[in-house]
């Protein structure tokens, strides 16, 4: 009889579905998960599946169908899967559409809208999410007021903030749009990055907007849609990876 196949316990929790690894580590130090009926703090304990993994009181199982969904999210809505505060979150929008638990690869705060991607395939969520690999964000921007070209020139250059210098890969005015509107593209995954940017010149943003993220656009996907990637878009995303 062949061995059954053994996983760490944050990568078991990541199969099932419920989080990325990095977030799995963290729920298992936090001694929310029990192996065989005891709490276990060992993100890198050894599990299979005929062991019993709780999480929150419930079994959970490594599910071994991929499911990669693109969503371009609505404004208002929170890039969680459930929230404290009972507002719209993006499970909301696609739980109609799957019937296993995934999770958004990264975040838009409340009120930017544009792709994310939503999936249980922690492996590639964890490199989607490093920042070793680069992917590649394009955003759309609206301001309360014109773009200084000076401005905008400390910003190609790197603004430094208070955790380091602000990496933009490129900064230009929309084409055919008056100054108000600029594109950036990045690659850095830092907090509020572009809010902070324009914060810190004193501007505020009226409209943020992800138009692109690691190769995928919101070609024929209206805002509050998702659709699954094709077979073609998730070898492009494993590869790119």
């Amino acid at each position: 009889m062949q061995d059954e196949q053994k996983y760490r316990l944050n990568k078991f929790i990541a199969h099932a579905g419920i989080c990325s690894r990095r977030k799995a580590a963290d729920l298992v130090k936090a001694g929310k998960v029990k192996v065989n009926g005891k709490v276990e703090t060992n993100p890198a304990v050894e599990v299979t599946n005929s062991d019993k993994i709780e999480y929150e009181g419930k079994v959970v199982k490594a599910d071994k169908k991929l499911i990669y969904l693109l969503l371009n999210k609505p404004k208002g809505v929170v890039t969680t899967m459930d929230d404290e505060q009972g507002r719209k979150t993006v499970w909301d929008i696609v739980r109609s559409k799957v019937n296993t638990r995934i999770f958004p690869v990264g975040r838009l705060d409340m009120y930017t809208t544009g792709l994310l991607l939503l999936t249980n395939d922690g492996d590639l969520a964890l490199k989607l999410s490093h920042p070793k690999h680069k992917v590649k964000k394009i955003y759309h921007i609206q301001l309360d007021q014109p773009l200084k070209e000076k401005d905008l020139k400390l910003i190609q250059d790197g603004l430094k903030l208070d955790d380091g210098i602000a990496e933009v890969d490129v900064i230009s005015y929309l084409k055919g749009r008056d100054k108000h509107e600029v594109g950036i593209e990045l690659h850095m995954g830092k907090n509020r990055i572009i809010r902070r940017i324009f914060e810190h010149l004193n501007y505020s943003i009226q409209r943020l907007d992800r138009v692109y993220y690691a190769g995928l656009t919101k070609k024929d996907l209206p805002r509050g849609w998702s659709r699954f990637l094709t077979k073609q878009e998730i070898i492009m995303l494993r590869h790119f990876t």
